[in-house]
């Protein structure tokens, strides 16, 4: 057996043997050259300007009104555009804008397009001196409606009434011109159910400022000029319709609005009336809170209208006379209830029709 003293003297021996390089056969460890990596200069370069947002685009503060009666909300400023919605009478609603003859208000409304729609000016009520801008009027907003329709009136396929017929449109219709035909008697609309979105219309129909600056468009859709055409249009009489019956009397007026401080202060009240056939008259009953009112009447058609004021059921003799296209101041009392009798006057000339727009406003 080896001693423990040996086996250690042993080990050590070979250690050192190892150490000295007494091992032949050991070949030296290579050496591993040491490679330092070179890096392009790095140049710190000055922190990026965060480009500021842009400023805010300027909104109008949507106008207060109220509903006088239960009313469609509908897509378009037209009694043809989709109906969105109905609103209850005394509803609440935000104006953005009114179109461009003043006859319809874009509102907002969660359930149209953009959240927004389109009600019937006249019923709603808005505060004396409301500015309520017209849309499109102001630089790069939305392309506001540039006609209005006074008579009911088809519109077609094309530009003449061997065509289609695609839809009706009313009186008071907002609609956007597109073109004209070679005479100038017709006029293309922007229509959402005609073909690509278009259908024609006689300008009898329209009014507008706009028509002499209007293309010239063919039958097939395609420009063909610009200008006013050198032709003298031919002249349509609009077709008058007796106005349809809207069961209104002195004891229940079509509309009764109670004017407040703090609620409405005015009312635009239209409708038709006719004679010899049809609906006659109309009454507007109102309730002031101010000592004065101002009157305005507008009216188209081929007849004439009397207007009369009444109070306590008898018409007033000292309150002055209105006619159309004028306006009147009248002093009146407070909380009192008032009623305007419009009534179309017979001259013997056939059927006559009128559509007219009454404005009531409190004067402070």
């Amino acid at each position: 057996m080896i001693s423990k003293t040996k086996l250690i003297f042993a080990l050590a021996t070979l250690i050192v043997g190892a150490a000295c390089g007494s091992n032949p056969t050991a070949q030296p460890a290579p050496t591993i050259p040491l490679v330092t990596a070179t890096l392009p200069p790095t140049s710190t370069l000055p922190p990026s300007e965060t480009p500021l947002p842009p400023p805010p685009t300027s909104t109008l503060t949507p106008i207060e009104g109220m509903t006088t009666t239960q009313v469609n909300v509908r897509a378009e400023p037209s009694t043809n555009g989709a109906t969105l919605g109905i609103l209850t009478p005394s509803a609440k609603v935000q104006i953005l804008a009114k179109d461009s003859g003043g006859n319809w208000f874009q509102i907002l409304y969660v359930q149209g397009t953009d959240g927004k729609g389109w009600i019937a000016a006249q019923y709603v009520q808005v505060a004396v001196g409301a500015e309520i801008p017209v849309l499109g009027a102001a630089a790069g907003s939305e392309s506001a409606p540039n006609g209005v329709i006074i008579q009911q009136v088809n519109v077609r396929s094309g530009p003449g009434t061997d065509f289609n017929s695609l839809g009706i449109l009313n009186p008071q219709d907002a609609v956007t011109l597109i073109g004209k035909d070679s005479n100038g008697t017709w006029l293309q609309i922007e229509f959402a159910s005609g073909p690509d979105g278009k259908g024609w219309v006689t300008a009898a129909y329209v009014k507008s400022n706009e028509m002499g600056n209007l293309p010239i468009v063919s039958q097939t859709g395609d420009v063909v000029g610009t200008g006013t055409p050198t032709g003298i249009p031919a002249t349509i009489t609009p077709t008058v319709i007796a106005a349809t019956d809207n069961g209104d009397s002195a004891s229940s007026p079509a509309v009764n609005v109670v004017f407040s401080p703090s609620g409405s202060s005015s009312l635009i009240y239209t409708s038709d009336v006719s004679v010899p056939q049809g609906d006659s008259e109309d009454w507007i009953a109102f309730t002031p809170y101010t000592s004065a009112i101002e009157m305005q009447l507008d009216c188209v058609g081929n007849g004439n209208l009397h207007i009369e004021l009444w109070q306590n059921s008898a018409p007033l003799s000292n309150w002055g006379s209105l006619e159309c296209g004028g306006k009147l101041g009248v002093n009146v009392t407070a909380g009192q209830p008032y009623l305007v009798r419009v009534q179309a006057m017979a001259s013997g000339n056939g059927l006559e029709s009128v559509r007219f727009t009454l404005n009531i406003a409190s004067v402070r």
